[in-house]
């Protein structure tokens, strides 16, 4: 999966600080650590947690959303917020998108804790579906990851109201992991995993097209026992084959891969390919000039720093660059538009950051490091 004359025999020895540096224009949408506090500082017991960051374009701006919530991560009482832009640089003031879980606000005994007795929400992106913009988010008992109420929701923007409406659950016992997407046929599809994943593994909802809750759910044989797999991601390939990677939480530091022939409905087993990983969220997706991006932290030691990796054909990446490093950055979710990558990303946790990144740039400064076929 990862192939050049610049990778090692073995991957994992990449030497990440030699990289090609990308450049790209920064902008913080929201930020929870203490006032003035530093970047490459971590402060994860103070002020709360930003993370699980979407992006998407939508009525003449940018859209994005994220988990919000108090102590360090998918605590009781997290919720969403959002936030637009006319430019992706300057941000309106985040606000709500999801309310307060069910009894679980910052007046309830168990808010900021772990514990089944409370419920949290996580964002899970942005779904433009015809004319409709909606927003998913998964609700779930705050213990550990999944508890067994999990449900998917979804909020569908009201323009005339300026506000999020409740269209109710689209799929119990379901959390995605970034919105569905277009498959060859016309369908939808995104990624499931049930509150007991860890043992019955990952499965794909094929469907979406004539109700929003109206989905079908098909399996990824292996995917819990060939390896422990986190939140997929997939695409099309150009012969119209789809490709799935997994983060493998048993921390063989790689991203596993399969294929499906069929739209989704059987899946190869997983195999581990040669492209590190720090056991981390990833996303990528295919440019409208054929080739393909991964955005990811592919030092297999740590979350730093966040690259980004480019293929032609959708298997086998040839190039890789570094967009920001120095400290703890994770969970990308990118986004093309008018010729710029816009790559949003958590810093620590406890910022909402986004770099716009210039796709001819991008290309030269590969080209000119790594050149194609090198």
């Amino acid at each position: 999966m990862l192939a050049g004359r610049w990778v090692p025999a073995d991957p994992l020895l990449i030497n990440f600080e030699t990289l090609p540096q990308i450049p790209g224009e920064h902008a913080i949408v929201s930020d929870v650590r203490v006032p003035g506090g530093d970047l490459t500082r971590v402060e994860k017991s103070k002020g709360g947690v930003n993370q699980h960051n979407y992006l998407i374009h939508h009525d003449h701006q940018f859209w994005i959303m994220w988990s919000d919530g108090p102590g360090v991560e998918d605590r009781v009482g997290q919720r969403v917020k959002f936030a637009t832009s006319p430019d992706g640089k300057r941000w309106s003031t985040p606000e709500f998108l999801t309310p307060e879980p069910p009894n679980s606000g910052p007046q309830s005994e168990f808010y900021g804790t772990r514990t089944a007795k409370g419920l949290r929400w996580i964002a899970r992106g942005f779904w433009k579906r015809n004319d409709e913009l909606l927003a998913i988010a998964s609700l779930d008992e705050a213990a550990g990851f999944f508890g067994p109420s999990l449900s998917l929701r979804a909020f569908q923007w009201n323009n005339a109201n300026r506000t999020w409406v409740d269209r109710g659950v689209i799929c119990d016992n379901a959390i995605n992991n970034f919105p569905p997407e277009r498959l060859p046929d016309g369908q939808w599809m995104m990624s499931r995993r049930m509150h007991d994943y860890k043992t019955t593994g990952v499965h794909f909802l094929v469907g979406g097209t004539d109700a929003i809750d109206a989905w079908k759910s098909f399996p990824v044989l292996g995917s819990s026992s060939e390896l422990a797999a986190e939140e997929p991601l997939w695409w099309v390939l150009p012969d119209n084959r789809l490709l799935a990677l997994f983060r493998d939480n048993r921390h063989s530091g790689f991203l596993y891969r399969s294929f499906s022939r069929d739209n989704g409905q059987t899946w190869d087993t997983p195999v581990r390919t040669n492209f590190p990983d720090a056991t981390s969220k990833i996303h990528g997706l295919r440019l409208r000039d054929g080739r393909y991006v991964l955005v990811s932290n592919a030092n297999p030691k740590k979350r730093d720093p966040l690259v980004i990796s480019l293929s032609n054909d959708g298997v086998t990446f040839t190039q890789m660059g570094k967009l920001v490093g120095g400290r703890h950055v994770d969970y990308p979710h990118v986004m093309e538009h008018d010729g710029k990558l816009l790559v949003a990303f958590a810093g620590g946790k406890q910022t909402v950051e986004l770099l716009q990144v210039r796709l001819d740039e991008l290309t030269k400064e590969l080209n000119r490091q790594q050149p194609e076929g090198d």
